[in-house]
């Protein structure tokens, strides 16, 4: 197994580790972070899918996830956003297209097809290394934030029963009708239409076949994106009921979109998965 750990740090009784290894999904190295907690034996999983511009480090430094997962007896798993390890022209001109912004999709297009296959890197290599060189027990749950709560739901909803349960911190819900989710989709997928909504969560909860466990959104008040209609968890809401798909969306006074929102409502979220993965 071509894995390099870069860091170890002991934290709430468990260790932080990074690690980067050679990914077949995406042709190049990746980052990914591992919180294992203390205790002997396997433990449930819970990845977390980190949102436009970031890294596994940012909800490792920032997420105020450690303490709950310990309680909890939970490894977290901390994938990056997109290939880095590839050069491709115009991947870095802007910050919600291309490097940082692989929108947990699998691109069809030429110019990406190669290495942005972040689904299949989160969903497939991911899970099977994690499986076969961490103290896992095979049971996994998912959450995100931002682009990763989009990518937290469509893993969900594209792999009925893989998950016992889902969660996402301010998600973009409708992809196909906001403009992040537009630019990444024409790129990344092309001009088609029909073939956007297979990534899109608020189309595949009208079909989801899987078992129908609750899924818990929280979105701030203030979040300049939500105003922006970046988000549309009302349309993922609406659709959720029309498909008698229980959903818990959260509405929470004068929070924005940051890290300092996260960490607010992290532990309750790892309490949420917590009494799923029992």
């Amino acid at each position: 197994m071509d894995l390099k750990e870069i860091s170890n740090v002991k934290v709430f009784g468990g260790y932080i580790k990074q690690y980067n290894h050679m990914s077949k999904s995406v042709d190049g190295r990746m980052h990914f972070g591992v919180f294992v907690p203390p205790g002997k034996g396997k433990f449930p999983v819970l990845y977390y899918l980190s949102g436009l511009t970031c890294s596994p480090k940012n909800c490792i430094e920032k997420g105020g996830a450690f303490g709950a997962a310990a309680k909890a007896g939970i490894m977290l798993v901390f994938p990056d956003t997109s290939p880095r390890d590839c050069t491709i022209e115009g991947d870095r001109e802007n910050w919600d297209f291309g490097v940082g912004a692989g929108f947990y999709v699998d691109a069809t297009q030429e110019k990406w097809k190669k290495n942005y296959n972040m689904f299949s890197y989160v969903t497939k290599e991911l899970p099977a290394l994690i499986d076969s060189e961490f103290p896992s027990n095979g049971t996994k749950s998912i959450t995100g934030h931002s682009m990763g709560g989009h990518g937290a739901l469509i893993c969900f909803l594209k792999n009925p029963d893989m998950y016992k349960s889902v969660s996402a911190f301010a998600p973009i819900c409708n992809p196909c009708l906001c403009p992040w989710g537009e630019k990444a989709f024409l790129g990344y997928l092309g001009k088609e239409r029909k073939e956007w909504t297979k990534w899109d969560a608020t189309e595949l909860v009208k079909t989801y076949s899987g078992s129908k466990c609750p899924i818990l959104i929280d979105q701030g008040s203030a979040d300049g994106f939500y105003k922006k209609k970046q988000l549309l968890p009302e349309n993922f809401v609406k659709a959720c009921e029309g498909a008698n798909h229980p959903v818990k969306c959260r509405m929470q006074a004068d929070y924005d979109h940051s890290y300092y929102f996260i960490s607010t409502f992290m532990p309750e979220h790892i309490e949420f998965h917590a009494k799923a993965l029992k």
